[in-house]
């Protein structure tokens, strides 16, 4: 089955680089690498993230997810990336979505992402977070991301607060994650709030 494509009018996930990573939208050609990492960071994904299908790496799930993504964009609710080393033979490390991109008086999107396991605390998702949230400011005229975090995540919630966000609050059993309503706390980051570090 073929990958549709659709005519924008929105903005797309362009490539974004910076120090050590490079961002571009999931492609068809990223399937074996995407399978391969997401398997071999099973145990340390899905503790935070919605329970997995049971064809959750085949080749025709990511082609769906893929089809997703192409709708989201062409319809400017949601942009996808993933992240790769910028080394002489690039790898996948993860993957970063804004969704629930909500325009008019909103001007908000939801930001998540997942590392694999091997490349987790190097910095490399604080890098890809930053430079997104810039983009988001810049390129896609956002006014708010927002983001959560199951209570017991506290390297997310590092990651988010060193990327100059603001815990706001928690949501009680805000998210299903793996198979399970679960309270979340509450993050955002503002277009004109202090740059990290600023």
């Amino acid at each position: 089955m073929r990958i549709l494509k659709f005519a924008s009018r929105f903005p797309e996930p362009h490539p974004l680089v910076t120090e050590n990573i490079f961002l571009q939208r999931p492609m068809a050609q990223d399937y074996e690498e995407w399978s391969d990492l997401r398997r071999k960071s099973a145990g340390f994904l899905q503790p935070f993230e919605p329970q997995w299908s049971h064809d959750e790496l085949s080749r025709s799930a990511y082609k769906s997810r893929l089809r997703r993504h192409e709708a989201d964009i062409s319809s400017g609710r949601g942009l996808p990336w993933f992240l790769f080393s910028r080394t002489k033979k690039p790898k996948l490390l993860g993957g970063v979505t804004v969704s629930n991109i909500r325009r008019g008086v909103a001007e908000t999107g939801t930001l998540g992402y997942w590392m694999g396991e091997e490349f987790a605390g190097n910095g490399y998702m604080k890098e890809a977070v930053l430079a997104i949230s810039q983009n988001l400011f810049d390129a896609h005229h956002l006014h708010r991301i927002e983001a959560a975090t199951v209570l017991e995540n506290e390297r997310s919630q590092r990651l988010l607060l060193r990327c100059g966000f603001r815990q706001e609050g928690i949501a009680r059993r805000y998210l299903k994650i793996n198979g399970s309503w679960r309270d979340h706390l509450l993050f955002a980051r503002i277009a004109d709030d202090p740059s990290p570090g600023g």
